[in-house]
């Protein structure tokens, strides 16, 4: 029986939790991040003035999931929007809401403006949650330079 979803503002006791979810969600992209990549989101996320901040979902009071999102400006709107750069559910966090519950939490964070964010194209069963729960845009992503 599960206690439900629970989403709350990530705090530095959760960093061993979000290090170890930001490095699976890392290789569930075919990336590997190391200490130099961990330790640099970490110390935005504990900075205060810093605009990346982060949400963690936890589930039966266990750390399952994160979001990493930032305020950003909509040029079509003249006003503030809101782009998740990472969203991550473990594996045994699955099927529980807790993606569902994290993009609600940065749509009740957000002071106005879309909140958007991608996915690789083949991430069938994120779209399938992405699906119920925003719009999906026709606008095709492009990025320049290296990794």
């Amino acid at each position: 029986m599960s206690g439900g979803v629970s989403v709350r503002e990530v705090a530095a006791q959760d960093r061993a939790d979000w290090s170890a979810l930001f490095v699976d969600y890392g290789v569930f992209y075919g990336e590997e991040f190391g200490a130099d990549v961990t330790d640099g989101v970490w110390a935005w996320l504990m900075d205060p003035a810093h605009q990346v901040k982060a949400l963690v979902a936890e589930l039966d009071g266990r750390i399952v999931g994160f979001t990493n999102y930032r305020r950003t400006w909509d040029t079509f709107t003249a006003g503030p929007s809101w782009f998740l750069d990472d969203l991550y559910t473990a594996p045994d966090g699955r099927g529980h809401g807790v993606a569902t519950a994290l993009i609600a939490a940065v749509g009740e964070k957000a002071d106005g403006g879309d909140v958007r964010w991608i996915t690789a194209a083949d991430n069938t069963t994120a779209q399938r949650v992405y699906d119920r729960v925003a719009i999906r845009t026709s606008w095709v992503t492009y990025e320049l330079g290296e990794r």
